[in-house]
């Protein structure tokens, strides 16, 4: 066993128990334990740990724990850094649907079903190098998970914003690109090959369609993409430059 003193950042605070959060503190922990295991034996998720130092040096997750060592953790906000991936593909969990859909409106590939267990996020973000969304804390605390994000706040708005920032997603967004239903990347189709399935006022009023190849649902730039155009720009402002219009109203 060694004992620690640790210092947690204000950000990191509201993973710790009420009577760690306002000053430093001293820990046991387990032989032989790493950063990783120390901290999250203490709350705090290994996903959110921006910065970490060790007797004043920069250290990382898998530096095991000695006698005496001063450990301090930073998270993302107040670090400035944003978590970087290879590719922006998320997975979000069964809780998470309304923000699911929020990214695949931005054009950012995100995984979600209601029945997805833990066990298949675990092995989309090992096997897929996916990003885990959760509000579960244990989950982030998995081994399998290298990238993910402790989701704060509870409305879906304040939620898309608090990812989009974390990430630094603005600059890699799609919007319209994707189907909000299956995930898939729309492709575009010619209004003649849709006519027996369009309803006559939007074969009337639209030229433009894109076609979901997986589960085959049209979309167009109708009044339901105008106030989608609208609510991201709502939630993002300035953060985003929405494009011409390229895909909108799900077919009825």
């Amino acid at each position: 066993m060694a004992t620690a003193r640790f210092r947690i950042h204000p950000d990191l605070a509201a993973f710790l128990v009420p009577e760690r959060r306002r000053c430093a503190f001293e820990y046991d922990c387990a032989r032989a334990a790493t950063t990783k295991n120390a901290l999250e034996a203490l709350g705090i998720p290994h996903t959110e740990v921006a910065r970490l130092t060790v007797n004043g040096n920069p250290a990382t997750l898998d530096r095991i724990v000695r006698e005496g060592d001063d450990i301090a953790a930073e998270g993302w906000t107040s670090s400035g850094q944003v978590q970087c991936a290879p590719r922006w593909r998320f997975v979000a969990d069964a809780h998470l649907g309304a923000l699911a859909r929020f990214l695949r409106m931005l054009g950012l590939d995100t995984v979600h079903d209601n029945a997805l267990s833990d066990e298949t996020i675990r092995a989309l973000a090992e096997a897929c190098g996916r990003i885990v969304l959760t509000r579960d804390r244990e989950l982030l605390k998995c081994r399998e998970i290298a990238l993910g994000a402790y989701v704060r706040t509870l409305a879906p708005a304040l939620q898309l914003r608090e990812v989009v920032t974390r990430f630094g997603l603005a600059q890699h967004a799609r919007p319209f690109t994707l189907c909000l239903r299956c995930n898939a990347a729309l492709v575009p189709v010619p209004k003649a090959a849709l006519l027996e399935r369009l309803p006559a006022q939007v074969a009337q009023r639209h030229d433009v369609f894109r076609r979901c190849p997986g589960c085959e649902r049209i979309y167009w730039p109708g009044s339901h993409y105008a106030r989608m155009r609208a609510a991201l720009a709502d939630m993002l402002g300035d953060a985003l430059e929405l494009p011409p219009l390229l895909a909108g109203e799900p077919e009825c």
